[in-house]
This record gives C-alpha cells, structure tokens and sequence, in this order.
C-alpha cells in the first residue's frame, strides 16, 4: 500500500522526520517498505498564466509568449515556447532565469533569433513524471505567482507499507494514522476524517434483498440524483490518489477509491439507470456471466458472492463491479454502496480468477464493519460536495455480524511472556492509546478487541500489542540460564553425519529430494502397485509417497547427465513410507546412494574404468566398519537378476546393493551401468565396541589354497564354513581370484583364498602351518566336494 506522507501527518503529525518515522512504524511491526519523494528537487518555478500566443516568425512549432508570473504589472515575461498545448488563458509551471531544475539550469536565451527568459514546464521536466505529452496545465484558480512546488504540495514523499496479513487495519490511511498515534503517543487531528451525516433530500430508495445473510451480514446503501457528470477530480483528490498509485477514471469512481484508501472500506456506485427493480446479495446461479469492469468475461459458480438486480449480475461481491453497471461520464442518478462481506467468502477468489482487486484485498483480511455506514456518509459527503446532487435515506439491511470477546490478559502472564515488568498504569495507558475498551480488576485486564482488529482474539496477542507500544528495542535481552549437562552418547551408536562424512570422502555428494514422488517410479522400480496417496498432491508428478529412495536419485542422475556431467556419485539419507501388516502407516529412514561413470576422475596415470558391483560393494563396506556383512544373491524388481546382493548382518536383512536393470538403464536414457544401493539407517548406526587383542611380535605366515568348486556353490558359504571350524592360529581367510575357463566346463570355478597364520607366543613352524592349511583343505572337501587345483 501506498500513501502521501503530507496526507498522513494531516491525521496525525508526530515530531518526527520521515526516515524516524519510517524507522518507528517498522520497529513496531508496520514495515515501511521504502521512501520514495514525489518529485525532483528544483527551485524558482512559480505559477504562471500565459496571456498572449503568437507563432514564431521563422520556425512553424514555436511559439513566442507573453506569461504573467505575479501580481504586479511588470511581472510579464517573454517565453518562446514549443509545447503543442500551449494557449491563452492557460496556466502552468514557469521555470524563472536561474531556476535549478532536474539535470540543467534556466538561463536567458535566443530561440532562433527570438529571446526567452525562462521556460514553461511539463510534469517531466520538472521530475513530476516520466513521460509528458506538454505543458502541465494548472486548475483555472491557480493563484498566479505562488511558489509552485508549495502548490502543488512537492514536499512530499511516497511511503510504501509491506504489511503482514493480519493487519487488515493499516489498509486505510485512517488505520494508519491510528498506528502512528499510538507508537509515537500523539494525537489524532479528529477533522482530518469529518464524521459527516447527510440528511435525506429525495425519498427516493431501493430494496435490498440480502439472501446469503451469512456471506454478507451488512449491507448499506443508498440513492443520489441529479449527479453533475462533467466535474473533474479536485486537484487535492487526484494528488493523493495518483500518489497512491492510483489511476483517475472519473469523479464518482474516483471518490469511491478515495474513501477507500482513506477509511479502508471498499465501496462500489452503480449506475441507476442500469438497475432494476432492488438489490439482491445472493449466490450465483449455474450458466451465469458478467463481464467486470477489467473487461475479463467471467463464467460463474455456484460459490461466488454476487450483486445483481431482478435480472442479471451487476457486480461480484467485494471484488469488482460489472461493466454494464458501472459508472460513466454520462450518468446522472446513481447507487452508492457499502458493504461488510465475510472474510470467509472473498478469501481465494482472487487466485481462482487469475487477478485480484483493492476490495478483494481488503475484504478477504476483513475491514471495519462499525466503520461500513460512515464510509457511505463520508462517500456522499465528498459527491454531493464536488458533483453536487441529492441523496435518499440510507437502506440498512444487518444480520449477525462477528462478535468480539472479551479476553482476559494477566499482568503475571504478560512479565513471563516478555520478561519485563509493566505496572497496571502503563498496561491501562498503552490499551488506551491503542483504542481498547477495557475493565481491570485484580490485576487482570478484561479487554474487548475493537471491530477493526480481526487479528485480537487470545491473549498473546494483546500481550503482542503492549510489547509492540513498549517497544521491542527496548525490551533487554537475556542469555538464558539453566543447569546444563551432557546428555549420555552410547558409543554403540554412530551419528548420521559419520556415515555421510565417510561416503563424502569417497567422492560422494549429498542430495535431499521431496518425499512425494511419481507414482510410475513406485510400480515400476519397487513393483508398489498401491502406494500411499496424497490426498492433494502438490504436482500430478508427486501424487504418492516413496517407499524407496532410488527414483529421487535416477532423477538427479538424469539432471547431471543432461549437464554434461560424466562422472555421478550421490547419497541420499531419508524417510521412505509404507504400510504395517495391519494397514497402518508407517515410515523407515533409509540410507540410498548412486554411483555412474568411471571408478575414478580421468588422468593420466591411471587407465579408465566403469564403476562395477564390487566398487561399490567396497562402499558399503566401509559404511559398515569392519562389522561381519554378508552379502547373497538376491532380486529386485529394479536391479539386474545376476548383479545383485541383498545385505544381511547376523542373519538379518538390512539392505541391498545391485546395478540398474538393463531395461530400466534404457528406458532413462543411461550409457552406461548406474550401481545402487539402500540400506535401513539403524543398522548403519549401529557399531560393535572394539576389544582388545594382543598384537604379536611374531611374523604371520601365509599360504594360498586353491580349490575347484560348482558354479552353484557361492564364495560366502566357503569362508563361512572355514571360519567356523578354523583352527586359532588362523588369523584372516579371503578370496583373491576367481577363474573360470574351457578346461573345468560348464559346471566348475576355481577360487584362489589366502590364508593367514599367527600365533602371539610363537614363530609358527612349517608343520604347524601345514597342519592348519590342511584342516581347511578337508573342510571344503567335505562339507562342499572340493578338490585341489593343479
């Protein structure tokens, strides 16, 4: 909202500068967005009335003058003048010689062989506006001499408020003024706003009907004839309202958005002629349609507010008049109109329309209904002042308006809440400058919030309020004090920053994407045929919950890729959601990452190589912290059938680990192999607590055994079964080759482990060491039908 600050400190005007009383209407919570002065500064301009014109003798645009600039006789001077606009009787700004003006100095001059001594002025010379098709042309009782820029009241500035929605009561430069008067304790200039009541002249009156009563529970109006249609906006008027950020249209439209701006209350006139029968408030019909005043064809809904007569829509309720009912330069008889529209009602229409409104604005954070019957007297007021006229009775039609409650605030309440101390005395005298009714009676305030604060209701907002007239640079702050001790860490838990710090340093980047997902990722990457919906989704794309994290990072793996990035190595840490065997919603942290493209960045030094399974089988690994982690053959709808595992710790699933399946490596565009895995978040955190064990000061002794085994025998059930029948001087059993070729056929594989042997009191000997190997040996021929490879 925009405003005049000469207009408000003609409410109220406190000692204050324009930037201190920008600085205390902000501090208070009225934010005053900027300051911005309505015109340029310059100097020597008077008003001037221009008495002769004749055309220049050699140039066909030009035009010699002859300007009264004062009352005396001698005041005349000769201007050449070029502005298409210029003419007897005319009066305008006149630039004297040596006045300053924006960006050059008036100094005496030829025009083409003709001398000037001074220039006459257009809005834009003068830093009044951008653009200026010619002269500024004055009102015909601009007194002839006066400083102009006093005239045209140039000492000026435009405030503009950044308001919160809840302030609806700053809507008005009225609401304004009352804020200023209670921050700065100054007051309020109580003729600034005339408290007018205009007798009825004519009988003349129009029903009402209000239908919806709960959309609309007050509803003014009334009739005024013989409107003189031709009168222009008083130059005061206009002023304010162009500084306002408002364009002028015509006196009757033109006063409306004046009481508007200055009382808050929206208000609409109606063209007379154009009315039949009365007034309805009511609901719109199916099939309906009006055409609004911003030329936009609306088609109705049962569930937007109109004002219409016995035939036809005049105008959508507290949003905007109709076209084929509003006021033009021809109309005579009009019906003026103030209204209190439920907040409830107006509140969204806008965004359903695609545009909004001042009245929209206001109604939808609601206005003043006390207020709505002297806005319709201040409105006739200023009509029947400026475009003459008369006016009928007023019709009222009232139903059940809000009510205000009482609310008790508590003087102990209100020093816990803000930490100071305010005595009854100041608590009774900012209530009283804010404009509270209230009663006090064992140091509780019972207090009533006025009709034009809809955002009073519980009693931290009145303690708000104190602390606002208080001052909130005034209220000290405080380190808080209490008896703090370290809460207990169990080292049999890791913190989730560890695990993302140990995959970061492993070339990963860290990504967090929306829980809501396309549903096609849940049916075809974890075949979720019903995952839970939303019930209004933000996008047609994230309709559902994930159930898994793979989709979001698939998706940021195609964002990087069509960036030309080749080498992709994501995480992600987050809550994927499902159901409980008992239909329950449930939801598990899960810990996904990605990898794609070469194992390492390209350099000379080492060959290129795609990240395979067992790259990122390292990874995870390391996640796991020398815990003992299995990892077995396993499917997944999403994975290749021959390149994944399913992870488990002490016999129990916590994850899986695989690469992308070839069909869904082409249905996203992929050149190459992505390796994913997911694993549940508590069993990351969970870590064994370190023994310790004697370190030996004797040499360990090694020995490769190599065995042919059957395809169908996997790596893991081998070691599992040396390790479990070892002897204790076996220190470390782990593959380090697999072969296959045309000598085994089909159905054999040979793996190579190494063995190591240790003992903490002792250099091994070899027979010791052979015995050892040899239990092993006997292990896997037993147990699994090895045999020894040649």
């Amino acid at each position: 909202m925009k405003f005049s600050e000469n207009w408000l400190r003609s409410f109220v005007n406190p000692p204050y500068s324009s930037a201190e009383l920008a600085h205390v209407l902000t501090m208070a919570g009225i934010e005053i967005e900027s300051i911005v002065p309505v015109a340029a500064v310059f100097n020597s301009v008077v008003v001037a009335e221009v008495v002769s014109v004749e055309k220049h003798p050699t140039a066909d645009r030009l035009k010699v003058c002859r300007v009264k600039t004062g009352k005396s006789d001698k005041d005349f001077l000769q201007i050449v003048c070029g502005a298409p606009n210029v003419a007897v009787g005319v009066k305008v700004p006149c630039a004297l010689e040596g006045a300053n003006l924006p960006g050059f100095t008036i100094k005496q001059t030829k025009l083409r062989g003709i001398e000037s001594f001074g220039m006459l002025c257009s809005a834009k010379e003068l830093g009044i506006s951008e653009a200026a098709e010619g002269l500024l042309l004055l009102p015909e009782d601009a007194p002839v001499g006066v400083d102009f820029r006093n005239y045209y009241g140039l000492d000026d500035n435009v405030f503009e408020l950044k308001l919160t929605p809840n302030r609806a009561d700053c809507l008005g430069i009225a609401g304004v003024a009352r804020e200023v008067a209670a921050i700065t304790n100054s007051e309020l200039n109580s003729n600034a706003l005339e408290q007018c009541h205009t007798p009825a002249e004519i009988e003349d009156t129009l029903k009402v009907h209000v239908v919806a009563a709960d959309a609309c529970p007050l509803y003014c109006g009334r009739i005024m004839r013989g409107i003189n249609p031709d009168v222009s906006t008083p130059m005061w008027m206009a002023q304010r309202l162009e500084r306002s950020g408002i364009r002028l249209i015509n006196a009757i439209v033109d006063i409306t958005n004046y009481v508007l701006l200055e009382t808050g209350q929206p208000m609409h006139a109606f063209d007379l002629a154009k009315v039949s029968d009365a007034i309805q408030v009511r609901y719109a019909h199916s099939h309906e349609k009006i055409q609004l005043l911003n030329s936009n064809q609306i088609d109705l809904t049962p569930e937007m507010l109109l004002i219409a007569d016995a035939h036809k829509p005049l105008a959508l309720a507290g949003i905007m008049g109709g076209m084929d009912s509003g006021v033009t330069q021809g109309t005579v008889d009009l019906f003026l109109e103030s209204a209190f529209f439920s907040p409830g009602v107006i509140s969204g229409k806008s965004f359903v329309l695609g545009f909004s409104s001042d009245s929209a604005y206001r109604f939808e954070r609601g206005v003043d209904f006390s207020a709505t019957r002297n806005a319709l007297e201040r409105a006739t007021y200023l009509i029947q002042s400026i475009c003459g006229g008369k006016a009928g009775p007023i019709t009222e039609v009232k139903h059940q308006l809000p009510q205000r409650t009482a609310v008790n605030v508590r003087i102990d309440r209100i020093k816990k809440v803000l930490g100071i101390e305010l005595s009854k005395h100041q608590v009774a005298d900012f209530f009283g400058r804010l404009g509270l009714k209230f009663s006090e009676k064992d140091n509780v305030f019972v207090v009533i919030p006025p009709s034009y604060r809809f955002d009073l209701s519980i009693e931290e907002d009145f303690i708000e309020e104190l602390a606002r007239i208080y001052g909130y640079d005034r209220i000290p702050s405080f380190s808080p004090h209490a008896n703090m001790v370290m809460l207990p860490a169990s080292e049999k838990k890791l913190p989730v920053l560890e695990m993302k710090r140990l995959l970061t340093a492993r070339d990963y980047h860290e990504v967090i994407n929306y829980a809501f997902v396309d549903e096609s990722w849940e049916r075809e990457l974890v075949n979720n045929s019903d995952p839970i919906e939303l019930m209004n989704p933000i996008a047609s794309q994230m309709s559902v919950m994930r159930s898994t994290l793979i989709g979001g990072l698939i998706s940021n793996l195609q964002f990087n890729l069509n960036r030309k990035q080749t080498r992709v190595r994501l995480f992600e840490v987050g809550c994927c959601f499902g159901r409980t065997e008992d239909n329950h919603y449930c939801q598990l942290e899960k810990f996904a990452g990605l990898s794609y493209g070469d194992v390492v960045a390209e350099q000379w030094g080492i060959p290129e190589k795609s990240v395979d399974f067992y790259d990122v089988k390292a990874d995870v690994e390391i996640l796991f912290k020398g815990r003992n982690v299995h990892f077995s053959k396993f499917s997944h709808p999403a994975l290749h059938p021959g390149k994944t595992a399913q992870i488990t710790i002490d016999g129990q699933s916590v994850g899986w680990l695989g690469e992308l399946h070839p069909h869904w490596q082409k249905k996203y565009g992929l050149q190459k192999n992505a390796v994913l895995f997911e694993i549940d978040l508590d069993s990351l955190l969970q870590r064994t607590i370190p023994t310790v064990t004697e370190v030996s000061k004797f040499p360990p002794v090694r020995r490769d055994v190599a065995v042919l085994v059957d395809n169908d025998i996997n790596v893991q059930t081998l070691l599992d079964g040396m390790y479990a029948e070892k002897s204790e001087i076996v220190t470390d059993i782990s593959l380090f080759d697999i072969y296959r070729g045309k000598d085994m056929g089909d159905t054999k594989k040979s793996l190579a482990f190494r063995v190591l042997l240790q003992d903490t009191e002792k250099t091994l000997t070899d027979a010791e060491a052979d015995s050892a190997v040899t239990q092993l040996i006997e292990i896997l021929k037993n147990k699994f039908g090895a045999t020894l490879r040649n």
